[in-house]
């Protein structure tokens, strides 16, 4: 089973430059935004790992720049789950232009699992393989 959530966006004026194209830095916000919506539709938000004492750090990030966004476009921000046996949580993004579907970026993320002292675990905690489970991930 594929897990995916897509996300409206609408470009501010504060998000783009002089050239009223979209800053770069901005696309790894937009895809925060992906995480978060991602998160309240499948029970995996911020609010829900950290009542477990867990912390889910990024430790790898990446965007491929296709096309750019510009002040006053619609985007969609598409957040795929990748799973993994690792202890890890594993995204990929496409933004889209909504007027037309462009691809406008590419992305993807890693984050890890530390205890609230900031020890790495090196294996799933609890509550997520339960979560992996709930949605068909692994089997019970």
């Amino acid at each position: 089973m594929e897990l995916t959530d897509r996300k409206e966006i609408s470009v501010r004026f504060s998000e783009v430059d002089s050239m009223r194209i979209v800053w770069h830095g901005n696309y790894i916000k937009y895809f925060e935004d992906g995480r978060e919506s991602f998160g309240i539709k499948y029970d995996l938000g911020y609010l829900e790992v950290y009542k477990h004492q867990v912390m889910i750090p990024l430790v790898r990030i990446s965007c491929d720049f296709k096309r750019p966004l510009q002040y006053g476009d619609i985007a969609i921000i598409e957040t795929r789950y990748i799973p993994t046996d690792s202890a890890k949580i594993v995204f990929e993004y496409t933004v889209f232009r909504k007027s037309d579907m462009e691809i406008m970026a590419t992305g993807s993320s890693i984050q890890v699992f530390l205890t609230q002292t900031g020890e790495l675990l090196l294996t799933a905690p609890e509550f997520y393989t339960g979560w992996k489970k709930h949605w068909g991930i692994i089997d019970e």
